[in-house]
């Protein structure tokens, strides 16, 4: 999906991919309907080929931060995000107001080149 804004999707340096954040949407930009379960998921796949388009992989995800709208969508988006980062990269996850497009969830994420 291209950014809908004036950003990068990633920026490598020194052998360091910084991934702006994941909104659940499709390659052609639209926005995933369904579950808080099927909007993270679209936003892991998003920064999944972000990440792989850089060169790397999920598995060397360093840091990651997720926004959710209402952290009473913790569990179910947590359930979700333990099946792409196994490996348990360091994490911070922070309720905020309001999310581009209005959507519950938008994850970014640091990862090693």
């Amino acid at each position: 999906m291209a950014p809908v804004g004036p950003y990068s999707q990633a920026i490598k340096v020194n052998g360091v991919i910084y991934c702006s954040g994941q909104i659940p949407a499709d390659a052609q930009g639209n926005l995933v309907e369904g579950s808080i379960a099927d909007k993270t998921r679209a936003s892991c796949e998003g920064l999944k080929n972000v990440i792989e388009a850089a060169g790397s992989s999920l598995e060397k995800v360093v840091k990651v931060t997720v926004f959710l709208t209402d952290m009473a969508d913790f569990a179910e988006m947590n359930g979700v995000y333990g099946q792409y980062f196994a490996h348990k990269p360091a994490r911070s996850c922070v309720a905020v107001a309001q999310l581009p497009k209005g959507v519950p969830v938008e994850i970014e994420a640091i990862a090693l080149a």
